[in-house]
């Protein structure tokens, strides 16, 4: 049989194009070595609990029609992450955003933090940094870390 696609993988790029080939009249194979769709993202019921096989995977996206599209296939939970650091006893969101400048500087713009982020880096005295340690101290400075 002829084919317009040979497609290897089936994880989500894989089924996504082999999907929207299809849908499009093209002739696809898709060939994976594992026994299933979906690649790191595939889960099995057992005992009706959802079980990651290959950990816990989040997909996000802002995009609404994407959004719509990937919930055609599968319902996805609405989980937002949404880590935290501790540095001196007080918790920080991460990655850094407006609130964690206001909770290290008081800062209440983004002008004002991308100011003091240039502060802190001139302080740092390190214009060439020669391994990771010193790339971070030149970013945030030596306290911080």
């Amino acid at each position: 049989m002829n084919y317009d696609y040979l497609i290897v993988g089936a994880g989500l790029f894989g089924a996504v194009f082999a999907n929207e080939a299809k849908k499009h009249g093209k002739k696809v194979l898709v060939i994976d070595k594992r026994e299933h769709l979906g690649g790191n993202v595939y889960t099995e019921k057992i005992e009706g609990i959802n079980v990651h096989k290959y950990g816990a995977h989040i997909f996000h996206t802002s995009n609404k029609e994407v959004w719509d599209y990937v919930n055609r296939f599968a319902e996805f939970n609405n989980y937002i992450n949404s880590p935290v650091a501790v540095y001196k006893d007080e918790f920080y969101n991460l990655p850094f955003n407006m609130n964690t400048f206001n909770k290290l500087w008081g800062v209440k713009t983004p002008k004002e933090a991308k100011e003091k982020i240039e502060e802190e880096k001139k302080a740092s005295n390190i214009t060439e940094p020669k391994n990771l340690e010193e790339q971070a101290i030149s970013l945030v400075r030596k306290d911080y870390i």
